[in-house]
């Protein structure tokens, strides 16, 4: 469904991404090892990725502390950060969704924001992390959850000065690519 346009009556390509979550205990061995590889290669096809959901759950102690190239952050306050933005992030997703804009929102304020957050969590456990993330996983899941097709076609504005982007756009280009760029870092960071 990647590769095809699932709605050739609606304009522009229509393609449906595949993302996949793994949530099983370590060592993956027998039917789980087969399950995962599956789902690797189920997302490799689909345009997506694979995520390891108890991937921050295995970090070591060392890991933790490690200083990503990319955000400059520890990885844990990276994983807290990933962690804090599911329910905000979703927040923007059902403002849009309502076809309406946030005003006032500026990408330095945003910087500004992330700042903040990296200096007051400093001291970030990963049972705080993780329960973090839990919390906000469900949130952003029943936003989700609750979109229709017309829902994701509106639009608004996110941030001032960049163009209006749909629903759609907002979920693919801020709530996935978060995760997506954060956790590609911490990986790259501890070498996993």
């Amino acid at each position: 469904m990647f590769n095809s346009d699932v709605d050739p009556n609606t304009p522009g390509t229509q393609n449906i991404i595949t993302y996949t979550i793994g949530t099983y205990q370590p060592p993956a061995t027998g039917s789980v090892a087969s399950m995962i590889t599956t789902m690797k290669s189920m997302a490799r096809q689909g345009g997506g990725s694979y995520y390891d959901a108890t991937s921050i759950q295995k970090l070591s102690d060392a890991d933790w502390k490690k200083v990503t190239t990319a955000e400059k952050w520890p990885v844990g306050v990276t994983a807290h950060h990933v962690a804090g933005g599911h329910e905000p992030i979703s927040g923007i997703v059902k403002t849009l969704a309502a076809g309406q804009s946030i005003s006032g929102f500026s990408m330095s304020m945003l910087d500004d924001m992330n700042a903040k957050h990296a200096k007051d969590s400093a001291g970030c456990t990963k049972a705080e992390t993780l329960a973090l993330h839990e919390k906000g996983v469900k949130a952003a899941t029943a936003v989700l959850r609750g979109l229709d097709d017309a829902q994701l076609d509106k639009s608004g504005t996110v941030l001032t000065g960049v163009p209006p982007m749909t629903c759609q756009q907002a979920i693919e280009g801020i709530l996935i690519s978060h995760i997506d760029d954060h956790m590609g870092s911490i990986r790259k960071t501890v070498g996993a």
